[in-house]
């Protein structure tokens, strides 16, 4: 759609009686809160789609980035601000507000909104611990809808996988394997160099990573985990696995030849390509110039050597549940691998489901048929939207808040808190070498 110029005040609001069903004979409206990679693509995939949406307002500290999304969105000067509080602060000016900003800020953004009235579109993780979990579901007691970007659940490819499981085509699910190949340059980039690196200024890897795994598998299986193990660590990228004679920066190193992990083999290559090593580049730089990616691999954290950074996320982790009823669940997630999509074998009684992300093959256990199904939906990626999962999310967010049609949003607050708490006791088993039974379920 052609974005307009918002002309939307806060009094607008004021006394605006507001509940998902009423029709609002206007566009839907969002405010923005942080605009990094994962918020300024569901921004853009809102205002871009197919139901009239305005994005009234925006908070990014980076000032290039919130001027750029600004002038694209046409949001005026006057509602772009440098702190998502200075938003939130303020009279409300959207009908909902999309939150992405870092994930230790969650509990403290979703409370403020929350007062003010929004319906909110929240980034995975829905926060760092269990406790913080639980209140941000309460948020619906408060008269908000509250949905969290578990992208995967919304894919063309989920919802078929989805479909063929419930229709008893395979039996009944006794066992699934699913494995997610983080990929090596895209855990140097985030769980090494990034954001992500650290379990005090973020939180584990299987939470900030893979928390929407876990809650696909539970989607997959439709039952609740009763039980669950794990065990994992951080392996190689350590300092006593440096190579002899290479330095702390990849610009001075004399090894970036044979390196795996050089910066100086992926951020460079962004300029000149697109698809994942461009979305890595824009993250890593501030503009898409040489001059940009210097200066950030001189002077910032993706310069790094993987070795020598601060980092201390487990960089491979195994997790195994049990659910009720008796099906089981074998979970990998490494980073040890190419850039490629998840891979999936589901076992039923008559059948077998095989899946990567796209495909989808069904072996028939009494005629000894495979029916192989191309969903045909990209790359399961960030950089190519999780093969269609992004904009699945944002077409089902907009589309249940445009036209009161919220069965269509499938990670509200209790589902996605659940599945959190799944979560968080795959990691309480990982740190304690124990079996950890789920409350309700001894």
């Amino acid at each position: 759609m052609t974005v307009t110029q918002p002309a939307l005040i806060a009094t607008e609001f004021t006394n605006l009686h507001r509940h998902i069903g009423r029709p609002l004979g206007r566009p839907l409206t969002l405010a923005l809160a942080g605009a990094g990679a994962r918020g300024s693509g569901y921004a853009l995939l809102a205002a871009e789609g197919d139901i009239p949406v305005r994005i009234t307002a925006l908070a990014e500290p980076r000032t290039g980035r919130r001027d750029q999304l600004a002038a694209r969105l046409g949001v005026p000067a006057e509602h772009c601000h440098d702190d998502w509080r200075e938003l939130a602060a303020g009279p409300r000016v959207a009908d909902a507000v999309v939150i992405a900003v870092q994930d230790a800020q969650h509990l403290e953004a979703a409370e403020q909104f929350t007062a003010r009235g929004y319906d909110i579109l929240l980034e995975k993780p829905m926060a760092t611990s269990v406790d913080e979990v639980d209140r941000i579901a309460a948020a619906e007691a408060a008269g908000v809808s509250l949905t969290v970007c578990h992208v995967m659940r919304y894919s063309p490819y989920s919802v078929r996988v989805k479909e063929i499981v419930a229709s008893g085509r395979i039996g009944d699910v006794v066992s699934v394997q699913h494995l997610e190949p983080i990929g090596y340059w895209h855990y140097a980039h985030s769980y090494v160099r990034g954001n992500w690196r650290r379990e005090d200024t973020s939180s584990f890897m299987l939470l900030t990573k893979t928390c929407h795994d876990i809650d696909w598998i539970g989607h997959i299986v439709g039952r609740p985990v009763e039980a669950v193990s794990s065990f994992g660590s951080l392996s190689h990228f350590r300092p006593e696995n440096a190579p002899e004679g290479s330095t702390d920066r990849c610009v001075t190193c004399p090894l970036n030849d044979t390196c795996a992990y050089s910066a100086l083999k992926l951020y460079p290559v962004g300029l000149r390509e697109g698809g994942v090593k461009r979305y890595f580049t824009r993250i890593a730089a501030d503009e898409l110039t040489e001059d940009a990616v210097e200066r950030a691999l001189t002077d910032g954290p993706y310069g790094r050597c993987v070795y020598r950074s601060d980092n201390d996320v487990v960089d491979h982790q195994v997790v195994t549940l049990v659910y009720e009823g008796g099906a089981t669940a074998a979970f990998t997630a490494t980073a040890f691998t190419p850039q490629e999509n998840r891979h999936t074998k589901i076992f039923g009684t008559r059948g077998q489901l095989s899946g990567d992300g796209r495909h989808i093959e069904v072996y028939d256990f009494t005629t000894d048929e495979r029916t192989v199904i191309d969903t045909d939906n990209g790359g399961a990626g960030a950089a190519e939207g999780h093969g269609g999962g992004d904009g699945g999310l944002v077409a089902a967010f907009v589309r249940a808040h445009h036209e009161g049609r919220p069965e269509l949003l499938l990670t509200g607050a209790g589902e996605s808190r659940d599945s959190h708490r799944v979560v968080f006791a795959a990691e309480q088993a990982r740190r304690s070498g124990r079996v950890v039974v789920l409350a309700g379920t001894a």
